[in-house]
Order: C-alpha cells, then sequence, then structure tokens
C-alpha cells in the first residue's frame, strides 16, 4: 500500500485509477501526470518500483495545481465569498439547494425533506 498527499493507494488497482483516490485528480490527469513521468498506466500499483513511487510522489507534492487540503480550502473560500455578497448562488449554497438552474420541483428530493424537517423543528 502506497501512501501519497495523505492517501491510502489500493494495492490491486490499477495506477491510473488509483491514483484518481487524490483529491483534485480524475482520469484524464492521472493519465497525464503518467505520461509525463514514463509510467505504464496498466500497471498494478504493487507492481511499481521505488524509484517510479519517489518520482510520482514528487511530481504530485511540486505539482502546479491544487490538491487534496489546499484545493478543498480554496472551493470553501470561494463559497463563503458567495454567501458574503449576497448573490443568488450564494444564497442557494446557504439554503442547502442546487445552485446551477437545476429544477426543484421533482429532483433534489432529498435536500427538500431534509429543509422541511428543519423548518418545522423551528
Amino acid at each position: 500500500m502506497i501512501r501519497i498527499l495523505g492517501n491510502n493507494l489500493a494495492n490491486k488497482k490499477k495506477i491510473y485509477i488509483g491514483l484518481t483516490s487524490i483529491y483534485g485528480i480524475g482520469i484524464s490527469r492521472s493519465k497525464s501526470i503518467l505520461k509525463e513521468l514514463n509510467i505504464n498506466p496498466d500497471l498494478k500499483i504493487f507492481n511499481l518500483t521505488e524509484k517510479e513511487i519517489f518520482n510520482l510522489r514528487n511530481k504530485l507534492e511540486n505539482s502546479e495545481f491544487k490538491l487534496e487540503g489546499d484545493l478543498r480550502r480554496y472551493i470553501s473560500l470561494n463559497i463563503k465569498r458567495l454567501i458574503n455578497i449576497n448573490c443568488f448562488r450564494g444564497r442557494r449554497h446557504l439554503k442547502g439547494l442546487p445552485s446551477r438552474g437545476q429544477r426543484t420541483r421533482t429532483n433534489s428530493r432529498t435536500v427538500r425533506r431534509s429543509l422541511k424537517i428543519f423548518i418545522y423543528k423551528k
């Protein structure tokens, strides 16, 4: 089991799928990272050599894009900014409703159900 950026990567998975367990890395980004490091994406994680693991760890820790905690903090600060300026999207985030124009009459039932319970308790 390999530990990268605070995440344990499962040994049985292929490396390009295993990297997606890191917040901020999807399949396309993991394949591009592996291409830069000349690592076969179809290798299982337990088949990686120490040198490949070291290169991968260095690449992700010194990357130009945000991952894990930095990305989570960046997203939460953006949401707080929207709430502070009291824009429509910020109010929707505050209420826990969809903020990108989705309908709420038939969808997002679980959110609306929990909101009704919250309103009745007051």
